[in-house]
Protein backbone atom coordinates (compact mmCIF):
# COMPACT_ATOMS: atom_id res chain seq x y z
CA UNK A 1 0.00 0.00 0.00
CA UNK A 2 1.28 3.32 -0.37
CA UNK A 3 1.98 6.44 1.30
CA UNK A 4 3.56 8.66 -1.09
CA UNK A 5 2.65 9.82 -4.51
CA UNK A 6 5.18 10.62 -7.40
CA UNK A 7 3.57 13.14 -10.29
CA UNK A 8 6.11 13.50 -12.96
CA UNK A 9 5.20 16.91 -15.14
CA UNK A 10 8.03 16.28 -18.17
CA UNK A 11 7.81 19.71 -19.73
CA UNK A 12 9.71 22.60 -19.81
CA UNK A 13 7.72 25.99 -21.71
CA UNK A 14 11.12 27.04 -22.63
CA UNK A 15 14.52 25.43 -23.85
CA UNK A 16 16.74 25.05 -20.64
CA UNK A 17 19.87 23.11 -19.29
CA UNK A 18 17.63 21.28 -16.93
CA UNK A 19 15.33 19.39 -20.31
CA UNK A 20 16.66 15.77 -20.32
CA UNK A 21 15.33 16.24 -24.46
CA UNK A 22 14.22 18.69 -26.85
CA UNK A 23 11.09 16.97 -27.36
CA UNK A 24 10.06 17.39 -23.39
CA UNK A 25 10.24 21.33 -24.56
CA UNK A 26 7.17 22.62 -24.93
CA UNK A 27 5.82 26.21 -26.28
CA UNK A 28 1.83 24.95 -26.17
CA UNK A 29 0.35 22.06 -24.12
CA UNK A 30 -3.37 21.10 -24.15
CA UNK A 31 -3.65 21.13 -20.46
CA UNK A 32 -7.22 19.49 -20.60
CA UNK A 33 -5.42 16.33 -22.56
CA UNK A 34 -2.69 16.21 -19.99
CA UNK A 35 -5.13 16.53 -17.36
CA UNK A 36 -7.42 13.70 -18.10
CA UNK A 37 -4.51 11.46 -19.02
CA UNK A 38 -2.94 12.11 -15.56
CA UNK A 39 -5.84 11.52 -13.45
CA UNK A 40 -6.39 8.11 -15.47
CA UNK A 41 -3.03 7.34 -14.60
CA UNK A 42 -3.76 7.84 -10.92
CA UNK A 43 -6.96 6.43 -10.80
CA UNK A 44 -4.89 2.85 -11.66
CA UNK A 45 -2.66 3.18 -9.59
CA UNK A 46 -5.07 3.95 -6.58
CA UNK A 47 -6.54 0.62 -7.92
CA UNK A 48 -3.18 -1.05 -7.44
CA UNK A 49 -2.12 0.68 -4.19
CA UNK A 50 -4.55 2.26 -2.38
CA UNK A 51 -6.24 1.29 0.86
CA UNK A 52 -4.04 3.69 2.96
CA UNK A 53 -3.50 7.48 3.48
CA UNK A 54 -1.14 9.55 1.54
CA UNK A 55 1.49 11.28 3.72
CA UNK A 56 3.04 12.81 1.29
CA UNK A 57 2.51 14.31 -2.59
CA UNK A 58 5.81 15.21 -4.40
CA UNK A 59 5.51 17.55 -8.34
CA UNK A 60 9.06 16.73 -9.82
CA UNK A 61 10.02 16.71 -13.37
CA UNK A 62 11.13 19.14 -16.32
CA UNK A 63 9.68 22.96 -14.77
CA UNK A 64 6.61 21.28 -12.56
CA UNK A 65 6.80 25.14 -10.89
CA UNK A 66 4.98 26.44 -14.52
CA UNK A 67 2.41 23.56 -13.82
CA UNK A 68 -1.08 25.38 -14.04
CA UNK A 69 -2.29 26.05 -10.96
CA UNK A 70 -5.60 24.74 -11.77
CA UNK A 71 -3.98 21.80 -12.74
CA UNK A 72 -2.13 20.57 -9.70
CA UNK A 73 -5.72 21.84 -7.80
CA UNK A 74 -7.34 19.37 -9.71
CA UNK A 75 -4.58 16.36 -9.22
CA UNK A 76 -4.04 17.28 -5.29
CA UNK A 77 -8.08 17.23 -5.06
CA UNK A 78 -8.54 13.74 -7.24
CA UNK A 79 -5.79 12.08 -4.87
CA UNK A 80 -7.13 12.98 -2.02
CA UNK A 81 -10.88 11.52 -3.27
CA UNK A 82 -8.64 8.33 -4.04
CA UNK A 83 -6.43 7.57 -1.25
CA UNK A 84 -7.28 10.08 1.24
CA UNK A 85 -4.70 12.61 3.03
CA UNK A 86 -3.00 12.37 6.47
CA UNK A 87 -3.98 15.69 8.41
CA UNK A 88 -0.58 16.73 7.88
CA UNK A 89 0.21 15.81 4.66
CA UNK A 90 3.30 17.06 2.65
CA UNK A 91 2.62 18.29 -0.54
CA UNK A 92 6.17 19.41 -2.24
CA UNK A 93 6.49 21.15 -5.50
CA UNK A 94 10.25 21.17 -7.47
CA UNK A 95 11.14 24.57 -8.64
CA UNK A 96 14.11 26.35 -10.19
CA UNK A 97 15.10 29.72 -8.97
CA UNK A 98 14.00 31.92 -11.69
CA UNK A 99 11.29 35.21 -11.41
CA UNK A 100 9.21 33.53 -14.07
CA UNK A 101 8.63 30.47 -11.83
CA UNK A 102 8.27 32.49 -8.64
CA UNK A 103 5.26 34.74 -10.02
CA UNK A 104 3.42 31.11 -9.71
CA UNK A 105 4.40 30.67 -6.22
CA UNK A 106 1.57 32.03 -4.79
CA UNK A 107 -1.25 30.38 -6.96
CA UNK A 108 0.41 27.00 -6.31
CA UNK A 109 0.38 27.42 -2.38
CA UNK A 110 -3.24 28.13 -2.75
CA UNK A 111 -3.59 24.79 -4.78
CA UNK A 112 -2.56 23.12 -2.03
CA UNK A 113 1.12 23.08 -2.24
CA UNK A 114 2.67 23.15 1.31
CA UNK A 115 6.54 22.95 0.09
CA UNK A 116 9.05 23.83 -1.85
CA UNK A 117 12.50 22.48 -3.05
CA UNK A 118 14.39 25.08 -5.05
CA UNK A 119 17.53 24.18 -7.42
CA UNK A 120 19.70 26.62 -6.14
CA UNK A 121 22.87 25.06 -6.82
CA UNK A 122 25.19 27.57 -6.18
CA UNK A 123 25.32 31.32 -4.23
CA UNK A 124 28.23 32.20 -6.46
CA UNK A 125 27.60 33.53 -10.36
CA UNK A 126 30.49 31.57 -12.03
CA UNK A 127 29.51 28.65 -10.47
CA UNK A 128 26.39 28.95 -11.62
CA UNK A 129 27.66 29.35 -15.12
CA UNK A 130 29.93 26.09 -15.35
CA UNK A 131 26.86 24.33 -13.58
CA UNK A 132 25.10 25.69 -17.03
CA UNK A 133 22.03 26.93 -14.75
CA UNK A 134 19.79 29.95 -16.10
CA UNK A 135 19.75 32.15 -13.07
CA UNK A 136 22.20 33.96 -11.63
CA UNK A 137 22.63 34.13 -7.55
CA UNK A 138 20.75 37.72 -7.60
CA UNK A 139 17.40 35.91 -9.34
CA UNK A 140 17.78 32.69 -7.21
CA UNK A 141 17.87 34.48 -3.87
CA UNK A 142 14.78 36.76 -5.13
CA UNK A 143 13.03 33.01 -6.16
CA UNK A 144 13.77 32.00 -2.32
CA UNK A 145 12.33 35.14 -0.78
CA UNK A 146 9.28 34.77 -2.56
CA UNK A 147 8.90 30.47 -1.93
CA UNK A 148 9.59 31.81 2.09
CA UNK A 149 6.65 34.15 2.00
CA UNK A 150 4.18 31.50 0.02
CA UNK A 151 5.19 28.08 1.52
CA UNK A 152 5.01 26.95 5.29
CA UNK A 153 8.29 24.61 4.18
CA UNK A 154 10.80 25.60 2.15
CA UNK A 155 13.82 23.68 1.31
CA UNK A 156 17.39 24.59 -1.15
CA UNK A 157 20.45 22.80 -2.71
CA UNK A 158 23.65 23.68 -3.45
CA UNK A 159 26.85 21.47 -4.62
CA UNK A 160 30.34 21.63 -2.92
CA UNK A 161 33.51 20.33 -3.59
CA UNK A 162 33.42 22.17 -7.01
CA UNK A 163 36.87 22.75 -8.80
CA UNK A 164 39.00 25.62 -7.49
CA UNK A 165 37.05 25.99 -4.18
CA UNK A 166 38.21 26.29 -1.23
CA UNK A 167 37.29 24.92 2.46
CA UNK A 168 37.23 29.00 3.42
CA UNK A 169 34.90 29.62 0.91
CA UNK A 170 32.47 27.05 1.37
CA UNK A 171 32.57 27.75 4.86
CA UNK A 172 31.19 31.50 3.92
CA UNK A 173 28.97 30.28 1.63
CA UNK A 174 27.42 27.28 3.76
CA UNK A 175 27.12 30.30 6.64
CA UNK A 176 25.53 32.17 4.09
CA UNK A 177 23.27 29.57 2.87
CA UNK A 178 21.96 28.86 6.52
CA UNK A 179 21.58 32.58 7.25
CA UNK A 180 17.92 32.61 4.83
CA UNK A 181 16.50 30.49 7.84
CA UNK A 182 15.27 27.69 5.93
CA UNK A 183 13.83 24.21 7.79
CA UNK A 184 16.20 22.13 5.28
CA UNK A 185 18.97 22.05 2.91
CA UNK A 186 19.95 19.76 0.69
CA UNK A 187 24.01 19.61 0.29
CA UNK A 188 25.57 17.57 -2.70
CA UNK A 189 28.84 17.08 -3.29
CA UNK A 190 29.66 17.45 -6.99
CA UNK A 191 30.64 14.09 -8.24
CA UNK A 192 31.70 13.23 -12.10
CA UNK A 193 29.36 10.43 -13.39
CA UNK A 194 30.59 8.78 -16.62
CA UNK A 195 28.88 10.12 -19.81
CA UNK A 196 28.66 13.50 -18.31
CA UNK A 197 29.87 16.78 -19.89
CA UNK A 198 31.82 16.79 -16.61
CA UNK A 199 33.61 13.73 -17.45
CA UNK A 200 34.48 15.28 -20.86
CA UNK A 201 35.76 18.27 -19.23
CA UNK A 202 38.17 16.01 -16.97
CA UNK A 203 38.83 14.09 -19.79
CA UNK A 204 39.81 17.26 -21.83
CA UNK A 205 41.82 18.81 -18.95
CA UNK A 206 39.53 21.81 -18.67
CA UNK A 207 39.08 20.98 -14.57
CA UNK A 208 40.53 18.92 -12.65
CA UNK A 209 38.16 17.70 -9.09
CA UNK A 210 39.22 18.37 -5.72
CA UNK A 211 41.03 15.13 -3.98
CA UNK A 212 39.62 13.32 -1.76
CA UNK A 213 40.92 14.59 1.21
CA UNK A 214 39.92 18.26 0.49
CA UNK A 215 36.19 17.11 -0.11
CA UNK A 216 36.22 14.93 3.04
CA UNK A 217 37.32 18.14 4.64
CA UNK A 218 34.78 19.68 3.17
CA UNK A 219 31.69 16.99 3.81
CA UNK A 220 33.04 17.33 7.75
CA UNK A 221 32.69 21.09 7.73
CA UNK A 222 29.47 20.68 6.05
CA UNK A 223 28.41 18.01 8.65
CA UNK A 224 29.50 19.79 11.86
CA UNK A 225 27.86 23.61 10.60
CA UNK A 226 24.83 22.43 9.90
CA UNK A 227 24.38 20.55 12.98
CA UNK A 228 25.17 23.53 14.91
CA UNK A 229 23.14 25.66 13.41
CA UNK A 230 20.24 23.59 14.51
CA UNK A 231 20.05 21.45 11.29
CA UNK A 232 22.10 17.83 11.85
CA UNK A 233 21.94 15.59 9.18
CA UNK A 234 19.61 12.96 8.61
CA UNK A 235 20.93 11.81 4.96
CA UNK A 236 23.94 11.69 3.95
CA UNK A 237 23.13 14.62 1.67
CA UNK A 238 20.21 16.16 3.36
CA UNK A 239 19.96 18.31 6.50
CA UNK A 240 16.59 19.82 8.66
CA UNK A 241 15.45 20.98 11.55
CA UNK A 242 14.04 17.97 14.16
CA UNK A 243 10.51 17.25 12.35
CA UNK A 244 11.31 19.30 8.97
CA UNK A 245 12.97 16.19 7.00
CA UNK A 246 11.10 15.51 3.39
CA UNK A 247 8.64 13.34 4.20
CA UNK A 248 8.44 11.95 0.82
CA UNK A 249 12.52 11.03 0.56
CA UNK A 250 12.44 9.31 3.35
CA UNK A 251 9.39 6.71 2.01
CA UNK A 252 12.24 6.26 -0.33
CA UNK A 253 15.10 5.74 1.92
CA UNK A 254 12.31 4.10 4.41
CA UNK A 255 11.86 1.57 1.28
CA UNK A 256 8.11 1.83 1.68
CA UNK A 257 5.68 2.07 -0.88
CA UNK A 258 4.61 4.89 -3.58
CA UNK A 259 3.01 5.45 -6.43
CA UNK A 260 4.59 7.30 -9.58
CA UNK A 261 2.28 8.66 -12.50
CA UNK A 262 3.64 10.76 -15.42
CA UNK A 263 6.37 10.01 -18.03
CA UNK A 264 9.26 8.63 -16.52
CA UNK A 265 7.89 8.15 -13.29
CA UNK A 266 9.14 5.07 -11.17
CA UNK A 267 6.91 3.12 -8.75
CA UNK A 268 7.67 0.70 -5.65
CA UNK A 269 4.29 -1.05 -4.68
CA UNK A 270 3.34 -4.77 -3.55
CA UNK A 271 7.08 -5.70 -4.08
CA UNK A 272 6.68 -4.16 -7.77
CA UNK A 273 9.09 -1.95 -9.84
CA UNK A 274 6.72 0.15 -11.91
CA UNK A 275 8.47 2.60 -15.02
CA UNK A 276 6.24 4.73 -16.76
CA UNK A 277 6.89 5.33 -20.85
CA UNK A 278 9.49 7.91 -20.78
CA UNK A 279 8.39 9.67 -24.03
CA UNK A 280 5.37 11.94 -23.35
CA UNK A 281 3.55 11.01 -26.88
CA UNK A 282 4.25 7.31 -25.99
CA UNK A 283 2.90 7.46 -22.42
CA UNK A 284 -0.34 9.24 -23.65
CA UNK A 285 -0.50 6.53 -26.32
CA UNK A 286 -0.42 3.99 -24.08
CA UNK A 287 -2.52 6.48 -21.30
CA UNK A 288 -5.40 5.45 -24.67
CA UNK A 289 -4.41 2.21 -25.15
CA UNK A 290 -4.38 0.52 -21.44
CA UNK A 291 -5.32 2.84 -19.14
CA UNK A 292 -2.16 3.66 -17.24
CA UNK A 293 1.30 4.54 -18.60
CA UNK A 294 3.48 1.58 -17.26
CA UNK A 295 6.07 0.72 -19.87
CA UNK A 296 7.04 -2.22 -17.02
CA UNK A 297 5.59 -3.48 -13.50
CA UNK A 298 8.56 -6.03 -12.87
CA UNK A 299 8.02 -7.94 -9.79
CA UNK A 300 10.98 -8.20 -7.62
CA UNK A 301 12.68 -10.99 -5.31
CA UNK A 302 12.68 -10.77 -1.86
CA UNK A 303 16.43 -10.65 -1.78
CA UNK A 304 16.29 -7.61 -4.79
CA UNK A 305 13.72 -5.52 -2.44
CA UNK A 306 16.52 -6.29 0.22
CA UNK A 307 19.48 -5.03 -1.33
CA UNK A 308 17.77 -2.03 -2.16
CA UNK A 309 16.38 -1.77 1.29
CA UNK A 310 19.66 -2.22 3.01
CA UNK A 311 21.75 0.20 0.20
CA UNK A 312 18.82 3.61 0.57
CA UNK A 313 18.59 2.61 4.46
CA UNK A 314 22.12 2.92 5.49
CA UNK A 315 22.31 6.23 4.08
CA UNK A 316 20.52 7.14 6.67
CA UNK A 317 21.57 8.56 10.17
CA UNK A 318 18.94 6.47 11.59
CA UNK A 319 20.39 3.31 9.88
CA UNK A 320 18.33 0.29 9.57
CA UNK A 321 16.30 -2.39 11.77
CA UNK A 322 18.07 -5.63 10.60
CA UNK A 323 15.72 -7.88 12.24
CA UNK A 324 12.75 -5.87 10.51
CA UNK A 325 14.23 -6.15 7.39
CA UNK A 326 14.59 -9.63 7.44
CA UNK A 327 10.96 -10.91 8.97
CA UNK A 328 9.93 -8.39 6.05
CA UNK A 329 11.88 -10.13 3.02
CA UNK A 330 12.04 -13.71 4.70
CA UNK A 331 15.72 -14.20 4.96
CA UNK A 332 18.23 -14.67 7.86
CA UNK A 333 19.78 -11.39 9.48
CA UNK A 334 23.12 -12.58 8.33
CA UNK A 335 22.00 -12.65 4.56
CA UNK A 336 21.62 -8.80 4.69
CA UNK A 337 24.80 -7.64 6.08
CA UNK A 338 28.43 -9.10 5.97
CA UNK A 339 28.45 -10.01 9.81
CA UNK A 340 32.34 -9.82 10.16
CA UNK A 341 33.15 -7.60 8.07
CA UNK A 342 30.38 -5.22 10.10
CA UNK A 343 32.08 -5.79 13.26
CA UNK A 344 35.59 -4.66 11.47
CA UNK A 345 34.27 -1.27 10.66
CA UNK A 346 32.45 -0.88 13.83
CA UNK A 347 35.65 -1.32 15.55
CA UNK A 348 37.36 1.51 13.21
CA UNK A 349 34.99 3.55 13.82
CA UNK A 350 33.24 3.63 10.79
CA UNK A 351 29.91 2.20 12.00
CA UNK A 352 27.32 1.42 14.94
CA UNK A 353 25.11 -0.71 16.42
CA UNK A 354 22.09 -0.96 19.00
CA UNK A 355 20.28 -3.83 19.29
CA UNK A 356 19.36 -4.70 15.63
CA UNK A 357 19.64 -1.30 14.49
CA UNK A 358 23.17 -0.95 12.19
CA UNK A 359 24.37 2.49 10.83
CA UNK A 360 26.97 4.47 9.35
CA UNK A 361 28.76 6.58 11.67
CA UNK A 362 29.54 10.56 10.71
CA UNK A 363 33.05 9.36 10.01
CA UNK A 364 32.06 5.93 7.56
CA UNK A 365 29.17 8.57 5.68
CA UNK A 366 32.30 10.19 3.94
CA UNK A 367 33.16 6.21 2.43
CA UNK A 368 29.77 5.41 2.15
CA UNK A 369 29.86 3.59 -1.14
CA UNK A 370 33.07 1.85 -0.30
CA UNK A 371 31.09 0.86 3.15
CA UNK A 372 28.37 -0.26 1.30
CA UNK A 373 30.07 -2.33 -1.25
CA UNK A 374 31.87 -4.30 1.64
CA UNK A 375 28.99 -4.78 3.81
CA UNK A 376 25.64 -5.81 1.40
CA UNK A 377 26.55 -9.51 0.20
CA UNK A 378 27.47 -9.69 -3.32
CA UNK A 379 24.90 -12.60 -3.67
CA UNK A 380 22.35 -9.89 -2.37
CA UNK A 381 22.98 -6.85 -4.73
CA UNK A 382 23.22 -9.22 -8.22
CA UNK A 383 19.79 -10.44 -7.78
Amino acid sequence: MARALYIHWPFCLSKCPYCDFNSHVRDNIDVELWQRALLTDMAREAEAAGGEQLESVFFGGGTPSLMPPALVERLLREAEKLWGFTRDIEITLEGNPSSVEAANYAALAAAGVNRVSLGLQALNDETLLFLGRAHDVAEGIAALDVAQHNFLRVSFDLIYSRPGQTIASWEKELTRALGFGTGHLSLYQLTIEPGTRFATLVRDGTFTPLGDDEAADMFALTRDQTASTGLPAYEISNHARPGEESRHNLTYWRYQDYCGIGPGAHGRRSGFATTRHRKPENWLTAIERHGDGIAEARALPGNEQAAEAMLMGLRLTEGVDLGSLAARFGLAEEALCDQAKAQFYMDKGLLWREGQRLGVTDDGMVLLDALLGELVPAGLVAA
